[in-house]
């Protein structure tokens, strides 16, 4: 079924002839009437729905009924999961709760001499910091098997990683009469 103009399209540049030409039979009046048909409804539809907006402003916009649409309030926590969606955010919420589930995911005895300290998203890398070099070196050796369980809770390649670090040394005390940009012992005579 071919659509044709109501009026023929008699006169335009580039429209159907309606004579019995090349191009096909002239519409015949049952074509005419669809067409018509089909350009009232779509006319009447536009009217709807600029009389529906315009009614809807008048009430004051938008309003909830019976049935749950995106209107609705949320849970907290579904408002929360929503915003982490959008935002890209997976990752580092899900690393965040490792931080915060470290003593059920590695035991309390070793969360009791280790502590993580940060997280390279780009390099996946988690920094682990140990009380002592002893359970430095023990983390070491279960580093695999502590990758593999946060990559199994979090989601698989999540953590490439895990950075161990020994305790840190004291805090290196200055004496009280030391110069302004000098360097050491070394530096006392020039």
């Amino acid at each position: 079924m071919s659509e044709w103009p109501v009026n023929g399209g008699a006169g335009r540049p580039g429209a159907a002839p309606t004579g019995g030409g090349p191009a096909g039979p002239a519409p015949s009046g049952v074509d005419l009437a669809r067409v018509a048909l089909r350009a009232a409804r779509e006319q009447a539809r536009a009217r709807g729905a600029a009389a529906q907006a315009k009614k809807q402003a008048r009430r004051g916009g938008l309003r909830s009924g019976a049935r749950a649409d995106g209107r609705d309030p949320l849970p907290l926590g579904a408002a929360i999961n929503r915003l982490i969606t959008e935002r890209g955010w997976e990752t580092p919420a899900a690393v965040g709760g490792v931080m915060g589930r470290w003593p059920q995911l590695v035991g309390p005895e070793v969360a009791q001499h280790c502590a993580p300290q940060r997280y390279d998203e780009e390099a996946r890398v988690l920094t682990v910091q140990c009380d002592s070099t002893v359970w430095a070196t023990q983390l070491r050796l279960l580093a695999p098997q502590l990758v593999a369980r946060l990559n199994q809770d979090l989601g698989q390649g999540t953590v490439r990683l895990i950075k161990v670090l020994g305790p840190g040394g004291p805090a290196r005390r200055y004496g009280p009469l030391r110069a302004p940009g000098s360097t050491g012992y070394g530096d006392t005579y020039g």
